[in-house]
């Protein structure tokens, strides 16, 4: 039988309320992914008018955190994303920062995530208006994650970049290389406005808890004197063919949570396996944790309230976009796709949601609700 997440709070769950205080936040994300798709949400039913078969849908939680609630989410974003994508290549960039600044991520997530976001992008839009490399203003779809293989704390941004922007004269400029920029230059630049970032910061970081050894005098400024000289790591891949493919790889990005229940293969005993692929060799393997432990690093990952997780930049961003994209469609001579709702909902559920699993027959709406279950 399948494990899920909600399989580990269910059963652990109370071991590791009792040792492990919780934000308000992750409270919630605990007990939504704990109450997501029962009947303590409530529910509906669907009736077939051919063999009277009744299908009963429980609500989803809809916590962005919760690995049950993100397929329809992915594809009615993937779909209004689609809209907006040209026909050119896209670059994968990902910003990762030094394990070092962990501590100091982690006790100023809002402050420290935010900043992230800004020296990301402001790299790409520098690298983009140097004509050496582009000499155009381009844009990026940006997605944070705040977890490694293994559900380690490891804050990193990922961006789609187009491989083009629009010049001052209003013309479409393409790349002229297989890579956006060289990576070790963009690393470089990335370090200097992060660390620059950190600086101006620094009077008002909260350096308590597991950052508390860098609350003494000059040990936060020590840090970023030593980090100045190490190279930092800014990776790089050739542009994707088609938009179709940046579609399904935006799709598997934007709306990935800390572990998905298709990579947890067993709870037993007190301990959860889950699969994981090595980033030294590329091999799938298995890690085996505490099942308490399991819980403590999934709720790491939960983001502060309001925090936006996907942002757009450039030519991508809000303000002005529709006569923008109106503009880089005609210039690239690309056709703006119709989203199709039915196509989305048949891909997310694996079937037609309007036909009978059993006898194949038109599905009626909904027959009755299902009111919250009351403890």
């Amino acid at each position: 039988m399948a494990v899920e997440v909600q399989d580990v709070l269910a059963a652990h769950g109370e071991e590791f309320l009792a040792t492990h205080a919780l934000t308000p936040q992750q409270r919630r994300a605990y007990d939504d992914m704990l109450a997501c798709r029962t009947a303590e949400l409530g529910g509906h039913v669907d009736r077939c008018e051919g063999c009277g078969h009744e299908l009963i849908s429980y609500n989803s939680c809809r916590n962005r955190h919760c690995p049950k609630c993100q397929a329809m989410r992915r594809e009615r974003w993937v779909a209004r994303e689609g809209c907006d994508l040209l026909d050119v290549g896209y670059y994968h960039v990902v910003f990762t920062v030094p394990h070092e600044l962990g501590c100091v991520f982690w006790r100023n997530q809002r402050e420290m995530y935010n900043l992230l976001f800004r020296c990301a992008w402001a790299t790409v839009a520098e690298f983009a208006a140097d004509r050496k490399w582009l000499g155009a203003r381009t844009g990026a779809v940006a997605v944070l994650h705040t977890w490694g293989r293994k559900l380690q704390y490891h804050p990193h941004v990922h961006m789609v970049v187009p491989s083009g922007g629009l010049t001052d004269r209003g013309t479409w400029r393409r790349t002229g290389s297989r890579f956006f920029a060289p990576v070790r230059a963009m690393s470089k630049v990335f370090r200097a406005k992060l660390l620059e970032g950190v600086r101006a910061l620094a009077p008002a970081l909260d350096l308590g808890g597991c950052a508390s050894h860098l609350a003494d005098d000059g040990a936060l400024g020590s840090l970023v004197s030593e980090l100045f000289e190490r190279p930092w790591v800014v990776y790089c891949k050739r542009p994707f063919a088609d938009a179709g493919r940046v579609l399904a790889y935006l799709g598997r990005y934007t709306h990935r949570v800390a572990i998905s229940n298709a990579r947890i293969k067993s709870l037993e005993g007190g301990v959860v396996t889950f699969e994981y692929r090595d980033s030294r060799d590329g091999r799938v393997r298995e890690c085996r944790m505490a099942a308490v432990e399991f819980i403590r690093r999934l709720l790491m990952h939960v983001l502060p309230k309001g925090l936006c997780k996907i942002r757009h930049y450039g030519i991508l961003a809000s303000r002005g976009k529709r006569e923008r994209m109106a503009l880089c469609r005609r210039l690239t001579s690309t056709p703006a796709p119709a989203p199709d709702a039915a196509t989305l909902l048949r891909r997310m559920l694996g079937r037609d949601p309007t036909v009978c699993p059993k006898c194949g027959k038109t599905l009626l709406p909904m027959v009755r609700m299902l009111g919250p279950m009351l403890c």
